[in-house]
């Protein structure tokens, strides 16, 4: 059939019209011919006429493009194979310096690339000759087109290749970097999509890349620095920087890769735009969408290294560059050290509460009155994280912070919407966390925010203002209902408004509205609960908003202070949903399901996030607050919307055999994804649920034969750091105790379930699991750790003995392990931070507590340690812990207090000044004493009256 079909083609290339119809009836014939795949192939690959391999290239390219899965399996097979052997075989070196060899190389590669590309699998038997065909291709410098085209294909096997391929992938590497070397002198587009390759290769199997871990960074740092290169060029370098750290931070502070990182990081982040221009954060008209700008990729690798990297290694190396930026003349290197100064309050948290968080709040201080805006605009992005993530240390400067905020936002131009924007932000992340400390400050807060209310004419800035009035309510709580009537008005009239520029302003006075539901009172907002649900329903109807509905939806709350009439409205409508829910339930299924092909299952790697996903869910989370608050038979109301739906409901409502095959589906899934997952917040969220169901659920939770080993296995890995997001494996691998704190924070998370687990459980049932775990948590008190570190390890054991109280058994094992924990916990009150003090004293008492009688022989000691504590203690919390443990001491054994010296000291400290928690703990405590000595508790009760009966 090739002899025929050559002909065919070639008369397609005549310049007769006749010819060419004639030719084309043949060939729409011959395609009718299963054998037209290995005909083309044939052609393609050995036709002397470069026209006539160019049309079979581009042909098979179309016809397997379109029509792969009907063709029959022999045929795919020998298409394959055939196309691998006439390329791979070729003479390479010798047809290069045939042009019209070349492009057929070139035309090769190109099919090859798509037919790849469109379904990698199929080729899965050819991988190793494919990756040796690379090899070659690669080493060919002068061409370009070909480099291209073969690392697009390398890009598309990368995420479906195996174990036996590693070694030949690693050997690319090399190769690849000088590719792509040449590739960015010839053409920058093609470059660019290109690097994408280290994408794939990193997120399917970063131990391909490990070895050549510096190599890579100093060729991204390369073209990072070179401004003369596409802004689209750089930012996938920077990506790919920022991804390296992620996932291999030991490999890139092992390699002395951090200096390196930030000599080219910081005058990216720093440069000033070209004259005439902003960057695009500080345009008025920003949207806040991504931006393929180098300096903010370069913002990002610096809050990815302070994500992943130990505080104490990452400072020492960054302050020099920042303090640097921040006594520079030039505002965009100061805007620079700022920007830097932000990103670093997530990761770094601890680090900057405890050892710089004045200084920097100064700095930033300072800032706000810089004569430069751009300045300013950083400053209070700074000032807007440092609010968000470093509660509740920044709010102690509210006397310092709120003037200033609010000055400076009645000074701002209200014209410069961006620039209001940013001081908003910074005022309701502060303003979010101040508490009852908002009070002094509250009426020229309200009074700048009514204003904005009624006298702006900017919709943003009104929107601004209804935001910042939540901010305020979650603070002031029943301190804002002298200003809930003008309030309640102005929201009122924004939901009335039919103008479709008012979207965004209702969506936010809808959000708004429910946050005041649940902050000034019951009495103040039930009254008007119904007219506000309905106002809500009214423009759910009229509007196929899904950020709409959900803030509808938020209004469930409401329910609560009007009965059953309103929440029977909203049901209504939350069970009709956009997406359809039987949809949902199916891809829920899915998503749990178990494969028998691992493989496969790995390599899904995709998420859906978006405003209809998130309505769904808020959706949901209606259904069952309504149930919860009102005792309305949901199962009934939504039975005739969705069959699934309501089989979701009937396992969620009711204990039933139902809930035990979904843990039994839930639970495995969970400890597989914390195994198995790289990224730490999605592994620390499921940590978060898993302890939650199991909390919520105790025992039915654990049920399923080796499912209190396996969880208790998991929470080991996590302590070991062996999961996969905890960037193990390699020859990087250290035994340096410094950690990232998000690291830490997952380890935190992980420990949480040690407690919840032990108060699920009779206590003997869990102590060989306890006994296993408890090593790995005392290890983290030693005085070398951290003071984040300490404090959570012996939070974590006081937590678990205070479990240990209300299960059966749970005094024999508390007496079991007092030996082993005492020693620590002693320690632990002794500590210098005020924090670990407070959770030794905890501790102390929670052990007394569930060992009892069995602990009395260290009475004595513990007494002594507590007393010795109290003459020097400063810490109202420490104090306020250590009389509850004296409390609890006395109710688990009498016999082992002295009373007539202890009874005095402990009224001498009440009332509770920080930990109010622990009041129920105290007048148990009194109540128990009064029925065991009354004579002794009125002797001392009179002249401490005052005091006990205090506000608090």
């Amino acid at each position: 059939m090739s002899e025929e079909l050559e002909r065919i083609l070639a008369r397609l290339t005549e310049p007769d019209n006749a010819v060419i119809q004639q030719a084309t009836a043949e060939l729409k014939q011959a395609f009718k011919d299963p054998a037209i795949i290995p005909a083309l192939c044939a052609l393609m690959t050995e036709s002397q006429n470069p026209q006539v391999r160019q049309s079979a290239a581009v042909m098979l390219r179309l016809r397997v493009r379109k029509h792969w899965k009907k063709i029959s399996p022999d045929h795919r097979e020998r298409f394959g194979t055939l196309y691998l052997n006439k390329i791979y075989f070729f003479n390479y070196y010798t047809v290069c310096s045939h042009i019209s060899t070349l492009n057929s190389v070139q035309v090769g590669l190109l099919l090859l690339s798509k037919v790849v590309g469109s379904n990698p699998e199929p080729f899965k038997p050819h991988y190793k000759q494919l990756l040796q065909l690379f090899g070659t291709v690669l080493q060919d410098l002068n061409n370009p087109t070909a480099l291209y085209y073969c690392i697009l294909t390398l890009t598309a096997i990368t995420a479906y290749t195996g174990t036996e391929e590693m070694n030949l992938m690693r050997s690319l590497i090399p190769k690849l970097l000088i590719a792509l070397k040449h590739l960015i002198q010839a053409d920058q587009d093609h470059a660019s999509e290109a690097m994408e390759v280290f994408d794939e290769l990193m997120e399917s199997e970063v131990s391909i890349v490990v070895p050549h871990i510096a190599e890579i960074v100093r060729f991204c740092l390369e073209i990072s620095a070179d401004v003369s290169l596409s802004d689209s060029l750089r930012v996938k370098a920077l990506s790919c920087i920022a991804v390296l750290i992620r996932l291999k931070s030991k490999a890139v502070l092992k390699h002395k890769l951090l200096q390196p990182i930030l000599q080219v990081v910081f005058p990216i982040l720093s440069a000033a735009p070209p004259p005439g221009e902003e960057d695009p954060e500080d345009e008025e008209n920003d949207t806040e969408g991504d931006s393929e700008n180098p300096k903010h990729f370069a913002v990002q690798v610096i809050d990815t290294m302070a994500l992943h990297m130990p505080p104490e290694k990452l400072f020492n190396q960054l302050l020099p560059f920042t303090q640097t930026c921040l006594s520079s003349e030039n505002p965009y290197e100061r805007k620079g050290g700022l920007m830097c100064m932000a990103v670093l309050a997530e990761g770094c948290a601890d680090h900057i509460r405890t050892k710089m968080l004045s200084s920097m709040l100064q700095t930033v201080c300072r800032s706000l009155s810089d004569n430069n805006q751009v300045v300013r605009s950083a400053a209070l992005f700074a000032l807007g994280q440092f609010s968000e993530h470093l509660q509740p240390d920044v709010s102690k400067f509210h006397a310092e912070l709120m003037p200033l905020l609010h000055g400076y936002l009645s000074a701002v131009n209200q014209t410069k919407i961006g620039h209001m924007t940013k001081a908003f932000y910074a005022l309701e992340n502060f303003l979010e966390n101040l508490g009852p400390e908002i009070e002094p400050y509250l009426p020229t807060l309200m009074e700048t925010m009514l204003s904005a209310l009624n006298n702006a004419e900017n919709l943003k800035l009104k929107e601004l203002a209804v935001s910042a009035i939540g901010a305020i309510a979650n603070a002031a709580k029943e301190m804002l209902v002298p200003y809930f009537p003008p309030i309640i008005e102005s929201l009122k009239g924004f939901l009335t408004d039919t103008r479709e520029e008012m979207r965004t302003l209702q969506t936010q006075a809808l959000d708004t509205l429910s946050v005041l539901a649940r902050t000034v009172g019951k009495e103040v907002f039930s009254p008007l609960a119904a007219e506000c649900v309905q106002l809500g329903l009214n423009l759910t109807d009229g509007v196929d908003d899904p950020d709409l509905r959900r803030c509808t939806y938020d209004l469930t709350y409401l329910g609560k202070s009007n009965g059953n009439i309103v929440t029977l409205n909203l049901l209504a409508r939350c069970c009709r949903v956009r997406l359809c829910l039987s949809l949902s339930s199916r891809l829920f299924r899915f998503l749990l399901c178990k494969s028998t092909n691992q493989d496969s299952v790995h390599s899904l790697r995709f998420s859906v996030e978006n405003a209809y996903i998130d309505e769904k869910e808020d959706a949901c989370d209606a259904l069952g607050e309504i149930a919860f608050n009102t005792g309305v038979n949901v199962k009934g109301l939504v039975f005739n919307y969705s069959e699934s739906f309501d089989q979701l409901l009937h396992i969620s409502l009711y204990i039933s055999p139902a809930l035990h095959k979904l843990l039994q589906v839930v639970l495995p899934c969970f400890l597989e994804a914390v195994r198995q997952d790289r990224e730490r917040q999605v592994v620390m969220a499921i940590l978060e649920s898993m302890n939650a169901v199991i909390k919520s659920c105790q025992g039915e939770a654990l049920q399923a034969p080796g499912i209190l080993a396996e969880i208790s296995n998991t929470i080991k890995d996590v302590l070991k750091k062996k999961t996969v997001c905890q960037d193990v494996g390699g020859d990087e691998a250290d035994d340096d105790e410094q950690q990232a704190e998000y690291d830490a924070m997952l380890q935190e998370f992980a420990g949480e379930g040690i407690p919840v687990l032990a108060s699920a459980l009779p206590a003997e049932t869990f102590y060989p699991h306890l006994n296993d775990l408890l090593p790995l948590i005392m290890s983290k008190a030693k005085p070398s750790c951290t003071e984040a570190d300490r404090s959570f390890s012996i939070g974590t054991i006081g937590e678990t003995l205070h479990s240990l109280v209300g299960v059966a058994g749970g005094s024999a094992v508390a007496g079991r392990l007092s030996n082993r924990l005492l020693p620590v916990l002693v320690a632990g009150v002794r500590d210098s931070d005020a924090e670990v003090r407070n959770n030794s004293v905890f501790a102390l008492g929670a052990l007394a507590q569930a060992a009892g009688p069995i602990v009395a022989s260290d009475y004595p000691m513990m007494l002594s340690l507590f007393s010795n504590l109290l003459s020097k203690e400063s810490d109202l919390r420490v104090i306020d812990n250590l009389c509850a443990a004296l409390c609890r001491m006395i109710m688990s054994h009498i016999e082992g207090v002295p009373l007539e010296q202890v009874f005095p000291a402990l009224v001498a400290c009440l009332p509770l000044k920080e930990d109010m928690e622990e009041n129920k703990t105290i007048y148990s405590c009194l109540t128990f004493l009064y029925s065991h000595n009354p004579v002794l508790v009125q002797a001392h009760f009179h002249s401490q009256h005052a005091q006990l009966t205090a506000p608090y």
